[in-house]
């Protein structure tokens, strides 16, 4: 056990505990955005290939998903504070190597490596928000702030990505870390209070299968898209993810402490949750990433005017997810799924429609569709992930619908860039300079992204309309006494909402 810790610690100010844990909330979230706008200037100074751009957005998702488990274990056994600030330190280090990065490899080692440190810091951060903030109002408004950092940490990366790309270098999306981080490091050693250490093992071969596996079958499909289907590599790829996935399901069912326990996906409801966050985020992280690509290539926008561009996606976001959380109690997490997930895909069909003709208004229309559609549908898709969870595997629980959200988007991109360079070479040939030959083939690619895109959220509503089931009809088939009630979590996030 350590040390208790010292009366200035248990004595910090509520408001310093609450800065150190949402600013190290949104120097994370902002990250998976802030590279975005800058894709284009990294492409063109590092020379990477269409395909290759997509690893510098999946090597921090596939790390940070991959290894999240792992984090909020290392946690509970080692002591959230030490993990917190060990996640920060790498994060900050590696965003240091990544802005001085004068190599592709070097560039992507240190994303990967920034993931990694979010995987640590993340889960912790909100576990010691939890443990500093009692249950009811207090906790609720804290989640509240939490929640509101999560989503606007989004449209600040985009617009911070726009305004250094443009003012100053695309090296500064990775700068702009260190002076935060280091600044993070010595607020929490101050204002946080470690807590105790566990007894306990540590999943790492959990671990390394779901992580190693997961990367083996987007590498798969990268490498299909640049040297198609039977490239040997390729075909390795997917056999080696297929074995380590296949190895991770077998590791857990035997694991003392298992990094993911299998009998969360028991429940239709959370499986169908967990199922329809996944091809959410794909779709979403498809969307940013060939629509950064369009504004800046094709309609010839600056970096910042970029960032700015998609200010109403998020704006929609913050707006309709407090709309839902407000409505859930009252409409159902099932109702707003389905209507929330059916606007956005009418919004990637809208999309599927791009031409190198289109303006901005018809980009903004899809845009505000989409975060009503997303805005709705978060919130209950996070309820419903998390209903009916046994106290003992709450940790585990939440850890997976992140794991889910963040592997979602780095599997979602892969597929979606293998789409569209099939979709690309495929594409009529068009009459002009290089440039606008270019110009056509990634416009064909990026519609038929979108496309697949649509498909993969109309799939979801089909999914969730049948499999999710109402709170009553759970409560019933589960009896009393039996893990969260759907209901009470229904309130607690309306409540947070406020």
């Amino acid at each position: 056990m350590t040390a208790p810790a010292s009366p200035s610690l248990r004595t910090a100010s509520p408001v310093l505990v609450l800065a150190a844990i949402l600013t190290t909330q949104l120097m994370l979230v902002l990250d998976t955005t802030i590279v975005n706008v800058a894709l284009p200037d990294m492409q063109r100074a590092l020379g990477f290939t269409p395909t290759g751009l997509s690893w510098v957005l999946n090597a921090y998702t596939l790390a940070f998903g991959g290894l999240l488990l792992l984090g909020a274990r290392a946690g509970d056994l080692l002591g959230r504070r030490r993990v917190l600030v060990a996640g920060i330190a790498l994060f900050t280090l590696a965003s240091l190597v990544g802005g001085f990065a004068g190599t592709t490899s070097t560039l992507l080692l240190a994303r990967a490596a920034q993931g990694v440190g979010a995987a640590f810091a993340a889960p912790s951060a909100l576990a010691l928000l939890m443990g500093r903030f009692p249950e009811g109002r207090e906790r609720a408004r804290a989640l509240g702030y939490f929640s509101a950092v999560s989503i606007g940490g989004s449209a600040l990366g985009l617009i911070a990505g726009g305004m250094l790309t443009q003012w100053v270098s695309w090296r500064w999306v990775m700068f702009v870390n260190v002076p935060i981080g280091i600044g993070l490091v010595l607020l929490a050693r101050a204002v946080l209070v470690e807590t105790p250490r566990h007894t306990g093992r540590f999943d790492l071969a959990g671990a390394f299968t779901s992580t190693v596996g997961m990367t083996g079958l987007v590498y798969g499909f990268v490498r299909a898209a640049e040297d198609g289907w039977s490239d040997p590599q390729t075909v390795g790829a997917f056999v080696v993810g297929g074995l380590l996935l296949t190895a991770f399901v077998l590791v857990e069912l035997r694991a003392s402490s298992p990094i993911t326990p299998l009998r969360l996906f028991a429940d239709r409801t959370r499986t169908a949750a967990l199922a329809g966050r996944l091809l959410l985020m794909a779709a979403m992280t498809g969307l940013f990433f060939f629509l950064t690509q369009f504004l800046q290539d094709v309609l010839g926008y600056s970096p910042l005017a970029t960032g700015v561009a998609f200010l109403p996606i998020t704006v929609m976001l913050l707006v309709f997810s407090q709309v839902s959380a407000r409505a859930m109690g009252r409409v159902g997490t099932r109702s707003l799924m389905v209507v929330g997930l059916s606007v956005t895909t009418v919004a990637l069909l809208l999309l599927s429609r791009l031409t190198a003709d289109s303006t901005y208004p018809q980009v903004l229309l899809s845009l505000l569709l989409f975060g009503m559609g997303n805005g709705l549908a978060f919130v209950p898709l996070t309820a419903a992930g998390l209903q009916g969870v046994d106290p003992r595997d709450a940790g585990a629980a939440s850890g997976l619908v992140n794991a889910a959200q963040q592997i979602g988007g780095a599997l979602g991109l892969a597929v979606l860039v293998t789409i569209a360079q099939s979709a690309a070479r495929a594409a009529e040939p068009v009459a002009g300079t290089a440039a606008q030959v270019a110009q056509h083939a990634f416009v064909v690619g990026a519609e038929r992204a979108f496309l697949v895109g649509a498909g993969l959220i109309a799939f979801t509503v089909v999914l969730l309309a049948m499999l999710v089931r109402r709170p009553a009809a759970r409560a019933a088939d589960a009896g009393p006494g039996t893990g969260l009630d759907p209901e009470d979590l229904d309130r607690e996030l309306a409540l947070a909402a406020d």
